[in-house]
């Protein structure tokens, strides 16, 4: 048996909630380990539509433990409301099944305030934050300001971390002539969310390492996708933590060694939310029949996502960096009907065809894309969960995928139903 780490393989929303949580009956914990509540899944079993944003998926399954790691940054009002939501919907949370590490950030409601400040001020230069105070509360992270959660153990102490992040924090609010934050209302709002969030505190990467040792089955949930990764992705239009697989192992407090099989999720189409480039983007009535069949709106912003044909080359791209060893191909279903599918096989920049996305942001935009043509199918795909249900050109159509990006297709999604899955490879058995 291995532990399995699932990583967005192109710019986030590619169904990573749903297979977390179809992977989760096989697992025991199951493991947050960067971002924010920027980050959305949604969840549908049987009647019930679950939306979880700081929540690992794992929570909605009886007998599972969720550990919120330490490279998530925790919003701790925003987690309160989270878990006051899914107890309305009938979900029981407690200590028993949400663990947080000691160690992890807090977002501040001065983050969110900078953070949408900052957006507002940048004009043409927005590089589409959701405004919800990631990217603050991470600089304060590097920065070695940041309150973090085992502050809210002993307040009577915070007096001068309080000091040290205000000094930074007023600085810049006067320079965008905004109020400065008081220390007072700042200890206030801490008192208020203090005792929601203690109870569920542990040392987490002892927690892991003792389940590891008893031979318990550990599944890292990754957010947003390995495109927008702070070193790999499409910069400056990308978040602001590590979202490949290695950050698995650094945002939970494990070894790499303990990572285990690393699956990657894909649309078979692409979306983006907010700025940035988008060498497959359709800005027609093909990319917008693919965003109304594919409901292409965000879980947390409700913003409506950028909708293209696959990329060939930066699925390839981002699964070499990410170190993912095979894919779960989402929403094929979505591509039913089409007469002809186009998937992007390479680019051309400056007159030459290259094989990978620059690392420039100007060499990015403008970057066009090679297209390779295939024959649609007209059959339904929607509901399929074997092989043999599937037309025979959709078939085609992923076997040429996996050849195109070099790693195999190990699970078939063919709608957001949790069980209209096709499995080729269980990750867990790797």
């Amino acid at each position: 048996m291995t532990n399995v780490v699932v990583v967005g393989a192109q710019w986030g929303d590619e169904g990573k909630g749903k297979i977390v949580d179809w992977l989760s009956e096989r697992a025991d914990i199951v493991v947050r380990f960067q971002g924010g509540h920027n980050a959305g899944h949604t969840l549908v079993i049987g009647d019930m539509t679950y939306k979880l944003s700081l929540l690992p998926s794992g929570v909605v399954r009886k007998g599972k433990l969720g550990v919120i790691g330490n490279g998530v940054v925790i919003d701790p009002w925003a987690l309160r409301e989270e878990i006051a939501r899914l107890r309305a919907q009938g979900l029981r949370i407690s200590p028993e099944n949400l663990r947080i590490a000691e160690n992890a950030t807090l977002i501040l409601p001065l983050h969110r305030e900078l953070d949408l400040w900052r957006e507002e001020a940048a004009g043409r230069g927005k590089i589409g934050t959701t405004g919800r105070g990631i990217g603050p509360a991470y600089e304060d992270k590097v920065g070695r300001r940041a309150i973090r959660v085992n502050d809210l153990v002993n307040l009577d102490t915070l007096g001068p971390k309080l000091e040290r992040i205000l000094v930074h924090h007023n600085a810049l609010r006067r320079g965008l002539g905004r109020p400065e934050f008081s220390q007072d209302v700042l200890m206030t709002a801490l008192e208020d969310v203090r005792d929601d969030i203690l109870p569920h505190v542990d040392v987490v990467w002892d927690l892991l390492d003792r389940a590891r040792r008893g031979g318990k089955r550990i599944l890292f949930e990754g957010a947003q996708g390995a495109l927008l990764d702070i070193d790999h992705g499409t910069y400056p239009f990308v978040t602001s933590s590590n979202t490949v697989a290695a950050q698995a192992a650094t945002g939970s407090g494990v070894g790499p060694h303990v990572v285990g099989y690393v699956l990657g999720i894909a649309k078979a189409y692409t979306t983006r939310v907010g700025s940035g480039p988008f060498p497959t983007e359709l800005d027609d009535e093909i990319g917008q029949r693919l965003g109304e069949r594919g409901h292409e709106f965000g879980t947390v912003t409700g913003r409506q996502r950028r909708c293209g044909w696959f990329d060939a080359v930066l699925a390839r791209q981002t699964i070499k960096v990410a170190g993912i060893n095979g894919i779960a191909l989402t929403k094929l279903d979505v591509l039913d009907g089409f007469e002809e599918i186009k998937v992007c096989v390479g680019y051309r920049s400056a007159g030459e065809q290259i094989d990978r996305l620059p690392a420039g942001q100007n060499a990015q935009a403008q970057v066009e894309p090679v297209w390779e043509t295939f024959e649609g199918w007209s059959q339904s795909t929607r509901g399929a969960r074997k092989w043999a249900d599937l037309p025979a050109q959709a078939v085609k159509y992923v076997r040429h995928i996996e050849e195109l990006i070099e790693c195999p297709v190990t699970l078939l999604s063919t709608s957001p139903e949790r069980d209209d899955t096709i499995l080729m490879h269980d990750p867990f058995e790797d």
